[in-house]
């Protein structure tokens, strides 16, 4: 493989210092954390799925052991297909870099040879694992039976909230002062992944887990205070529902849900609770109070409610549904597009909603470049006697102000626009992709990244918007699914909104149960927009529910359905941006 790289573990490989010398008097059983070899790996692709026709564009792994790097893999993959410009444009590998260098055929089975006997380790393991198994059985290859340990999840037992906002690669890469920082190319976001690894086994190391096995079932150590608050569990039902912590002044503390109430509260004062700001709470906390509820779903439903009314200090989301932002047409003469954070009712054509109005931001500028409708804010008349502005002069407007364009021209490409947000994201997605195709042949590679971004928030967006405008509009839906027990659990949603919930009794009518959850569920007031019974995260729980396995839909008023060309097929693109 002539572009490859493949250093041998003793001669010519890098050392670090051993992590755990201050560990190795300890008597362990097991397999010892500072005796096992890692192959740490990360894949390059041509998109974000193998199962679609994607494919490995590059190779890096890492192979440590006891905190010593033992050697490295490195190899271009040529695809055999074409790397789209956003893929480019992420992690700078192009069409022309991996003309020449082996398919995977080659790559492969060197890359299994080297992880052979190894712990294969990577950041968000089921995407690089899942790709590498493909393509194994897609050439016939033995895949061999690696323990696989992904270092997102190991992340969300070691690094809390308060120290990062996320368990993405980089921020963690900043949080264990990384020697190398990832950027979208395979080596050296293994490398950095190994000292997130390293980083984190050493803060364990320091709870006392020195084995494979310790590190599998890992929990912190529960305080004295913590156990003598067991009591409080006592009273709670076995059964699904909404629990909340309250304070000295019966404030709500924190919100939670489970299918097991007396169970799940429980776990607050054993060692499988290792959130540091959870454990503050519990310590504060001097009552629990429970909600029984039908269904988990209800429950679900219920926890995002009291989140949003109460807003109590210790969740960290779903406390502001109030802080959505949509974008929208407006409607005058000359229509343009406007920030908003409440749907108008004379507003017919809208996307979003968005978490922030940064993201809004970039989604507005990417419908901006795509269509040259005007930015200024002026209500212009029938008739406009205005001057051209600056972005008229650069071809970015049509300049209805001065004339540039007849009232049916103009009208043809907000219907365009129109179009984009409700039905096709084609015409931004071409357009974005051949803007970013341009910037990075012209070296402009921060302008292209922009770009990316501008049509990830787009398209993340539209597609989000879509999905739950699909069920909002209709006025009722009744879907049903047994659960574990056999039993037939129900629920009625009215313009997303979850208004009646019930398990149908044993020998019981199931006809007459339904009828008579209808006629009690709550009554619906809708408002303008996407949204006009619910917030965006409980359609979307509701949504999830309905698209679980095992579900009967019993009646639907209205049509349940998204566009064809909708925005949802473009998403597959983005999800290398969240690893």
């Amino acid at each position: 493989m002539p572009t490859s790289s493949v250093k041998d573990v003793t001669s010519t490989a890098p050392t670090l210092a051993p992590r755990w010398e201050d560990q190795r008097s300890f008597d362990e059983l097991g397999r010892a954390l500072r005796d096992t070899t890692f192959c740490v790996v990360d894949l390059e692709t041509t998109g974000g799925s193998a199962a679609n026709g994607d494919r490995i564009t590059e190779v890096g792994a890492v192979k440590v052991r006891g905190g010593e790097v033992l050697g490295e893999f490195q190899t271009l993959v040529n695809p055999r297909a074409e790397i789209p410009p956003f893929i480019a444009v992420l992690t700078g590998i192009s069409n022309r870099m991996v003309a020449d260098a082996p398919p995977i055929e080659s790559v492969l089975p060197a890359f299994l040879e080297f992880a052979q006997g190894c712990v294969l380790v990577a950041h968000n393991a089921g995407f690089d694992v899942g790709f590498l198994k493909h393509d194994a059985e897609r050439l016939g290859l033995d895949w061999p039976r690696f323990e696989v340990l992904d270092t997102v999840k190991l992340a969300r037992r070691v690094v809390t909230k308060d120290e990062a906002p996320n368990h993405k690669l980089g921020t963690l890469a900043r949080v264990f002062g990384a020697d190398t920082t990832p950027n979208h190319r395979a080596l050296a976001d293994a490398r950095a992944t190994v000292d997130v690894l390293h980083g984190m086994l050493a803060r364990l190391g320091n709870l006392g887990v020195q084995t494979l096995e310790e590190l599998h079932t890992f929990t912190s150590h529960v305080t004295a205070a913590q156990r003598r608050k067991r009591h409080l569990a006592e009273p709670l039902p076995h059964a699904p529902g909404v629990y909340l912590f309250r304070g000295p002044s019966d404030e709500v503390l924190y919100v939670g849900t489970s299918r097991d109430l007396r169970r799940r509260v429980r776990s607050y004062f054993t060692a499988s609770e290792t959130r540091s700001r959870i454990g503050e709470m519990v310590a504060i906390a001097t009552a629990v109070d429970a909600v029984e509820c039908a269904t988990t779903l209800e429950a679900q439903v219920r926890e995002l409610r009291m989140i949003a009314t109460h807003k109590p200090p210790y969740n960290r989301r779903s406390k502001y549904p109030e802080r959505s932002h949509f974008i929208t047409v407006t409607t005058e003469a000359w229509p343009r597009l406007s920030l908003v954070k409440r749907i108008r009712d004379d507003a017919t054509d809208f996307v979003g909603p968005f978490s922030s109005r940064k993201v809004a931001e970039k989604a507005l500028a990417a419908l901006h470049a795509t269509f040259p409708i005007r930015q200024c804010t002026d209500r212009l008349a029938l008739t406009p006697a205005g001057s051209r502005c600056a972005l008229g002069e650069m071809g970015r407007c049509l300049a209805p102000c001065d004339g540039g364009v007849d009232a049916a021209g103009y009208a043809a490409l907000v219907q365009q626009l129109r179009d984009a947000l409700t039905d096709r994201a084609d015409d931004v997605v071409d357009a974005l992709n051949a803007q970013m195709a341009a910037l990075a042949g012209q070296e402009r590679y921060e302008d292209a990244a922009n770009a990316r971004d501008q049509l990830a928030a787009m398209v993340r967006a539209a597609a989000r918007g879509q999905r739950l405008t699909a069920l909002t509009r209709c006025p009722e839906l009744v879907a049903a699914r047994a659960d574990d027990q056999g039993r037939w659990e129900v629920h009625v949603v009215r313009h997303g909104r979850l208004v009646a919930a019930g398990v149908i009794p044993p020998r019981a009518d199931a006809h007459a149960f339904v009828a008579d959850l209808r006629a009690g569920a709550e009554a619906v007031t809708c408002e303008p927009g996407p949204l006009p019974a619910a917030s965006a995260e409980e359609t979307e729980r509701i949504l999830a529910w309905l698209e679980s396995p095992g579900i009967r839909l019993v009646d639907v008023d209205g049509d349940w359905a998204s566009p064809i060309g909708g925005a949802a097929r473009h998403l597959t693109v983005f999800e290398t941006l969240d690893s």
